[in-house]
């Protein structure tokens, strides 16, 4: 078996010091070495004698001797496996290739728990930038490390050679790829926030996103392939239809002259585009080539929703509020047929591929399908339960698709009227479906702000794309099917490459929104529970999950590490608290009390008693030795949605959704303070660490701090635009956490009341944020599956100078930690004025996204002189400024500007 082969020949490198990898690499760039077994063989001797003097000079010559013997052994030993590895298909294939799956899988399964063959991998991988017969098992390597989620942050990749791989979802936070040549590699997911990248030479490269236009100046309502992919055309609230040059992600031309468009389509002849207006009810007719508006369709008496060419192109329907289609001869321009529905507002119009057949979706909920003169109804199509608000048929005519406001897709069979497929996925309404050219996948995009691919044949969600950050209201796949154009509420359309977004990451993630997180006290685990009923815990140096616990029949809405991290409490929509053993998994105890969903649990300080509180508006309390409720406290008179004890566990704050906070003294279980302020639901509360400040979040959009001896509030805080969903205060009390429906974290200043920061990076509501113990890391957690790591505690850099060349080698030598300062210093040689920089440095970006479909992050990677080619052609440095990136050939331009006046 070839896994168990190479998993032999990487054995054999457990025991090597990883010691001898930097001093072998440090030698072959000082000597420019290009061979380097040669290299290992010829000066064997001469290297042992200085590996000797570096790694074993203090010893008694007995001991020296007995080291250098070992490392004679430990040489041959790597000159053999070097040797076996260059010879191995894993030196001539692409091992991340679907071939190669079950390989892959069973090797990761052995070595995973191997540190020493991680550093081996790690060693193939930069010996890539000195010897070029290393390029594939080195590219591999990188591609082994991380599936096994081998912790790749702030790592020296300097002038590798990787090729023919995918590194998908990859965490390079703060590594330094100076120099690096990557060529067919899959950066789709991966993380380099802060990341150098100085004169690298990326091409043909695969991610699922490509590029984002910006270019109108409200939300965009409809985006539209011709027919021919040349043109991708985009209308929205500003009253303009832009044409774009995909490949070079430039606007060619504007058309104006609209009022609010709705929808555009090509006719399949290219010539033509048709876009249809919302107040003034018209439809008009535009030539492609010129830009020139042909005529204005009048006949509606309601905003038109919905266009659509006949095949030969002599034909348009257009469907409206006003429960009409009209069918328009385009060579006459005038109104053939006007159609009365009857059955209220008709969202969405298509005619099937051989022109004989019209359907159309409705406010009612159903999809009529009749023949394309509209003179007989073939099918009615029901199992909506809200409106139908687009319809699209497949190429090959057989099937239609459906997309409701119920937040479901349906796929139904054009011969029977037979639904073949529901979807689910989508967590709010689904504004359009589309099929690709070949008919094999279906696109939709919905209100959650995602957008989901399908396996047409079999019913499967292959993928879900995130990028904007509102609803995104139109898809639309290139004539090849190669690309997909989106079009959003936040103003933008992105493109992406959708057989590159098919791929997962390797991560076993959460698979519907994430309602809670919560740090173990020593720091190292994060707990999360989520709306698909599972509660996981995760690695937070590396994403790994360690433990998945399953027990909850419905969503799990809360989280709550005891204090001395023994226990894991979860509470549930199935109405029941469960406790589980922190260490192994194991479930202890269900409370059952509570008669309707639970939405909050929360331990008490000395980690003997858990409240617990929910939709039956009571809080109960908990003996966490005995699982026995202690005593139940009414008062709110609606949703406890909120709970904290306060650091001396005297005091449960609790927050409702009858907007009040109550304190009640927990020794005597009665309630001794109301704080009425909120003009809506309190989402949230939080004690600071000494007790005097509680912290709580509204869906009135503001944060409150209360005195909590006088029950006054301190500050009003304002910067969140909707709903807040979650705060929590850093461990030394200075700095409040805040997330919000607004997609974004907050971190604000206790004693001014100042918004601090802002951290972008979710692309739907922020459920939760909580401190990590030490409030070095902030984790967050989204309706958009994700969960976050930040990084929010900067602290000071290394600043000592190292030059490359001059690096005396010490005994036991770091490499990553030599690497941290080689990157701080080299990333600020080109400049003088360092303040730009100094900025950079301390914005926090995230160090760790854990996601089955992670989104590239480049915030704060330092760029110069490099290029990023897809594999289509287009340039990515557009979308990696979008992005956050530094381009410093900019930043030196607006300082030589500066000086000059």
């Amino acid at each position: 078996m070839q896994e168990e082969e190479l998993y032999e020949i990487l054995a054999q490198s457990k025991d090597i010091d990883k010691n001898i990898y930097c001093v072998i690499l440090e030698r072959l760039k000082i000597q420019k070495i290009s061979d380097c077994i040669e290299f290992l063989e010829k000066d064997e001797n001469q290297f042992n004698y200085e590996l000797y003097n570096v790694l074993v000079p203090n010893l008694e010559h007995f001991d020296k001797q007995q080291q250098l013997n070992a490392l004679e052994n430990n040489i041959k030993k790597l000159i053999n496996i070097i040797k076996n590895i260059i010879k191995h298909d894993f030196n001539k294939n692409n091992y991340s290739k679907k071939i190669y799956t079950n390989i892959r899988e069973i090797l990761i399964q052995k070595i995973s728990e191997e540190k020493g063959v991680a550093e081996f991998l790690k060693f193939l991988v930069r010996l890539t930038a000195f010897d070029d017969k290393f390029i594939q098992c080195g590219s591999n390597s990188l591609n082994l490390l991380a599936n096994m989620n081998v912790d790749l942050r702030k790592q020296c990749f300097e002038n590798i050679k990787i090729q023919n791989t995918s590194l998908i979802g990859a965490n390079f936070f703060k590594s330094d790829f100076r120099g690096s040549k990557f060529e067919n590699v899959d950066i789709s997911g991966i993380n380099l926030n802060k990341a150098q990248l100085f004169d690298c030479k990326w091409n043909n490269l695969k991610t699922h996103e490509l590029s984002k236009l910006d270019g109108h100046k409200g939300c965009i309502f409809n985006v539209c392939f011709s027919p021919d992919g040349n043109i991708l055309a985009s209308c929205g609230f500003d009253r303009s239809i832009c044409l774009w040059n995909v490949k070079k992600g430039k606007k060619i031309s504007q058309l104006n002259g609209h009022n609010i468009i709705t929808r555009i389509c090509f006719s399949h002849n290219c010539t033509i585009l048709a876009s249809c207006g919302g107040q003034d009810k018209t439809i008009c007719l535009w030539n492609v080539k010129t830009g020139r508006k042909l005529f204005k369709l009048k006949g509606h008496n309601g905003c038109v929703q919905s266009i659509n060419f006949s095949p030969d192109d002599t034909t348009l329907a257009s469907s409206s509020f006003d429960q009409c289609i009209c069918l328009w001869d385009i060579k006459l321009r005038k109104l053939k047929y006007k159609f009365l529905g009857r059955n209220g507002t008709i969202y969405s119009v298509c005619f099937s591929p051989d022109g004989t057949t019209l359907a159309y979706g409705s406010v009612d909920k159903s999809i009529r399908i009749w023949d394309a003169n509209l003179e007989e109804q073939k099918f009615k199509l029901e199992g909506h339960s809200n409106i139908v608000h687009s319809v699209c048929f497949s190429p090959d005519g057989t099937t239609i698709a459906s997309g409701s406001f119920d937040w479901s897709i349906r796929i139904w069979n054009i011969k029977t009227g037979q639904q073949i497929f529901k979807l689910d996925g989508h967590i709010d309404w689904v504004n359009q479906v589309c099929f690709s050219p070949d008919g094999n996948t279906l696109a939709s995009c919905s209100k959650d702000n995602s957008i989901r691919i399908w396996d047409v044949k079999t019913g499967l969600l292959k993928s879900k794309l995130d990028g904007h950050t509102d609803w995104v209201n139109s898809v639309s796949f290139s004539s090849d099917g190669a690309v997909l154009a989106s079009g959003s509420g936040d103003k933008s359309i992105r493109l992406w490459d959708v057989k590159t977004g098919l791929q997962k990451s390797n991560l076993d993630s959460h698979k519907k929104w994430v309602s809670s997180v919560c740090f173990k006290p020593d720091g190292t685990t994060l707990a999360s529970g989520s709306r698909d009923n599972s509660i996981r815990l995760w690695n937070i140096k590396t994403g790994q999950q360690t433990f998945k616990l399953d027990g909850h029949t419905d969503w799990v809405n809360s989280v709550s590490f005891s204090p001395d991290g023994t226990a894991l409490a979860s509470g549930s929509g199935d109405k029941s608290i469960r406790l589980w053993d922190a260490q192994t998994g194991h479930q202890n105890f269900i409370l059952k009390g509570h008669h309707k969903e639970v939405l909050i649990v929360c331990f008490s300080s000395d980690s003997n008693a858990l409240a617990s509180g929910g939709c039956d508006n009571s809080i109960s309390l908990w003996n966490i030795k005995t699982g026995q409720q202690k005593s139940k406290l009414d008062g709110h008179t609606d949703w406890v949605s909120s709970l904290c004890f306060s650091p001396d566990g005297d005091t449960l704050a609790s927050g409702s959704k009858d907007n009040s906070i109550r304190l009640w003294d927990v020794k005597k279980g009665l309630q001794t303070y109301i704080l009425n302020g909120h003009v809506y639901q309190v989402n949230s509360v939080c004690f600071s660490s000494d007790g005097s400040i509680l912290a709580s979040g509204s869906g009135d959009n503001y944060i409150h701090l209360w005195d909590v001896k006088i029950g006054t509030t301190l500050f009003k805080l304002k910067g969140h635009n909707h709903q807040v969903q979650s705060v929590c205060f850093s461990p030394d009390g200075t700095v409040l956490a805040s997330s919000s429906s607004d997609n974004t974290i907050r971190l604000w200043d206790v004693k001014t009341g100042q918004q601090k920061s802002k951290l972008d990076g979710h692309f739907n509501r922020v459920n939760s944020v909580q401190f990590s113990p030490d409030g070095a890391i902030l984790a967050s957690c989204s309706a958009d599956q994700s969960i976050r790591l930040w990084k929010v505690k900067i602290g000071s850099r290394i600043s000592k100078s190292i030059c490359q060349g001059d690096v005396k080698l010490e005994k036991q030598i770091e490499f990553s930690d030599k690497i941290q300062s080689d990157i701080h210093t080299n990333s600020l040689r080109p400049y003088q004025n360092k303040s730009f920089l100094d900025q950079d440095f301390d914005s926090i970006v995230t160090i760790l996204l854990i996601s089955q479909y992670p989104t590239l992050q480049v915030k704060g990677a330092k760029i110069q002189n490099s290029e990023f080619i897809t594999h289509q052609g287009i340039d990515l440095q557009q979308l990696l400024k979008q992005k956050g990136s530094f381009f410093l050939e900019s930043q030196l331009k607006i300082q030589q500007d500066a000086v000059k006046y």
